[in-house]
């Protein structure tokens, strides 16, 4: 049996942590940090932590809406493949600040790029 990329990442803690730092950084980027406006954070993390459990591989569902859906209002505002390169870098230089080896970040960008279309309802 092969082992998630959920454990391989160091489970829920690992994620959560990344999670964290990850959204100090976008609300940090002005290019991105408009989309939150009005957004209760806390609930946000929640959201990505369990969707980042789910897409990683862990044994728990994920009940949230869809990609589309979840997006939708925000590709309404001018969500576009510039802001979702942003995203992206932030996932990387994210998981980098905490040591993630390169096959593992590699495996998460390629699971993140797998979801443009549907975040920009392509």
């Amino acid at each position: 049996m092969s082992v998630s990329l959920f454990e391989r990442l160091g489970g829920n803690d690992a994620v959560s942590a990344a999670v964290d730092i990850f959204y100090q950084k976008v609300i940090s980027d002005n290019h991105i940090n408009g989309f939150f406006e009005g957004v209760d954070m806390n609930k946000q993390m929640r959201k990505m932590k369990s969707f980042l459990s789910y897409a990683f591989g862990a044994n728990t569902p994920f009940e949230g809406e869809s990609m589309r859906t979840a997006h939708a209002r925000l590709v309404e505002q001018g969500l576009n493949d510039s802001h979702f390169d942003a995203v992206k870098n932030h996932i990387d230089t994210t998981l980098k600040e905490l040591n993630v080896a390169q096959e593992l970040i590699d495996e998460v960008l390629n699971i993140t790029e797998s979801t443009r279309n549907d975040v920009l309802n392509k």
